[in-house]
């Protein structure tokens, strides 16, 4: 019996999914941990980047606005860039 595209798509998609947290439970609890805490600071890092971006006006920062949203994309070293590199003194 074969299965449609859609439904052979997502048989796969649940298969990854499952090989993915069993890998996921193969890690030791502070690896784990880690691995939460370090996302958890990614995003914190890059909402508080777009968010300053957003609301300073194009003459405080350094470089094209569209081209830092872009280089937020490159986790985590985009919005650090930004943070550290982009802004001009208010």
């Amino acid at each position: 019996m074969t299965l449609p595209s859609d439904a052979a798509e997502a048989a796969h998609q649940g298969e990854e999914l499952q090989a993915a947290h069993e890998k996921w439970d193969t890690l030791p609890r502070w690896q784990q941990t880690g691995i939460i805490a370090l996302a958890a600071v990614e995003v914190v890092l890059t909402t508080r980047a777009a968010v300053d971006l957003f609301r300073r006006p194009r003459g405080e920062v350094r470089g094209p606005k569209t081209l830092w949203f872009l280089g937020f994309a490159i986790q985590p070293f985009g919005p650090i860039a930004y943070l550290a590199l982009g802004r001009r003194r208010r």
